[in-house]
Formats: structure tokens, C-alpha cells, sequence
């Protein structure tokens, strides 16, 4: 893995969604959308980025770090950090935040909780999350590993697999699957697009649907 690989498949994602990428992973059978991660505003823009893991554990007695793994993240890499869905602590602060942002990381997405909610709003960071609480992390959770496979929601995530994430939530795509996937959802948009058309020119939504076979797009191959 290359960060001109890495360049080369986010790229493939240029102007597609989560819906469009979602719809293509279902085409083929592939499981990748973060149940109940959300974005901490409605996002304009689509974040594309290879993951970063991160998983966390209990802390240990003495408690290990929180956040130190940081300074390993690449700019334009999405932090990806797995505390078990945890609602009870924080892994992710203004700190984090502001840190993040100097780096020019992508995003961070998290099976779990953030705080300081504000300083990510003012900043335009994006941020997905389980939900937010104000109770630190620290003593009560620790980084395990960095770069190992985790759990996001219902989905599994390896270390630089591609992150897709928008106002609609987050969508993991295999890293090896990656070409595969931009491919079948470029296809699916451009039908959707020539729906859209369509109706706008006075055909029925039934008609430009039977015309454009919709009903086909996300069905498995």
C-alpha cells in the first residue's frame, strides 16, 4: 500500500455519495454501512479517505494513552476509532480537534462518543459519531492497537480501506473491492442522473423508471 495507491482510489470517488456508494456495495453484496454513526452536522461535502484504526479498550491500572497515535495519521487519512459503542466516555475533544485539523486529516469517525462539540462545529470538522457526553476517556479507556481491524456500527473496518462519509452517515469499502465498487456506483448515478432528466422533461416517475430498468440497480449480481 502507497499513498499513490491511496490517492489513486480516493479519487475513484469523486463525485459520488454515500447512497450511491451504499447502493453499489448491496449490488454486490457487500456489507459496509455504519449502523448508527451520524455526522455531527449536515455536511455538504463527501469525505473520502483510507482508514485509520484505532481500537480502544478498558484502561489498565496504570491507564495507557488516549491519543497519542495522532501524530502517525497521514493528511487526508480518516481516523477511524472502534471503543466498543461506549456512550459513558470520550475518546475525541477540542484537542483532538484542533490537533486533526493542523494535520489536515480527513475526518474521524467513531464507534462511540465526542465532546466539545463546539470547537469541531466552529472548525468545520467533521465528525461521526454514536452521540456526544462530556466525560472524559481518560483513566477509563486506552488505545489496544493501532491499524488492526475494528467494528464501526455493524461494519468491519481494515486498516486503509475507504472511508465514504456525507450528512447521510458512513459507508466502508473494502480496500480491494474499491475499483469494483466506484465503477458499479458511477454506473448507478448516471442512471439516477438520466431519471431525473426524464421526469424533469414530463415522463411519469413509473415511466422513466421502467425506461432506465431502476429497479434492477441495486438488486445483487
Amino acid at each position: 500500500m502507497t499513498a499513490h495507491e491511496d490517492k489513486e482510489l480516493v479519487a475513484l470517488f469523486k463525485g459520488l455519495d454515500t447512497p450511491g456508494v451504499s447502493d453499489a456495495m448491496d449490488k454486490l453484496g457487500l456489507h459496509g454501512q455504519c449502523l448508527g454513526v451520524a455526522p455531527l452536522e449536515n455536511y455538504k461535502q463527501v469525505v473520502v479517505g483510507p482508514a485509520f484504526t484505532v481500537k480502544y479498550v478498558a484502561a489498565s491500572h496504570p491507564a495507557g494513552t488516549v491519543g497519542d497515535f495522532i501524530d502517525d495519521v497521514a493528511p487526508g487519512d480518516v481516523v477511524v476509532i472502534d471503543n466498543d459503542g461506549r456512550t459513558d466516555c470520550t475518546v475525541w475533544g477540542d484537542i483532538m480537534t484542533q490537533y486533526a485539523g493542523i494535520r489536515k486529516i480527513g475526518a474521524t469517525v467513531i464507534d462511540g462518543v465526542c465532546r466539545d462539540v463546539s470547537k469541531a462545529l466552529g472548525d468545520g470538522y467533521p465528525l461521526f459519531t454514536k452521540g456526544r457526553f462530556m466525560r472524559t476517556g481518560k483513566d477509563r479507556v486506552q488505545v489496544e492497537a493501532v491499524n488492526v481491524p475494528v467494528s464501526i456500527g455493524t461494519a468491519r473496518v481494515a486498516a486503509r480501506d475507504i472511508i465514504v462519509a456525507d450528512a447521510n452517515g458512513v459507508v466502508v469499502v473494502p480496500r480491494n473491492r474499491a475499483r469494483e465498487v466506484a465503477e458499479v456506483a458511477h454506473k448507478i448515478e448516471s442512471t439516477e442522473s438520466d431519471i431525473r432528466i426524464q421526469i424533469a422533461q414530463g415522463k411519469t416517475l413509473g415511466e422513466a423508471r421502467a425506461a432506465l430498468g431502476y429497479h434492477t440497480l441495486q438488486r445483487k449480481v
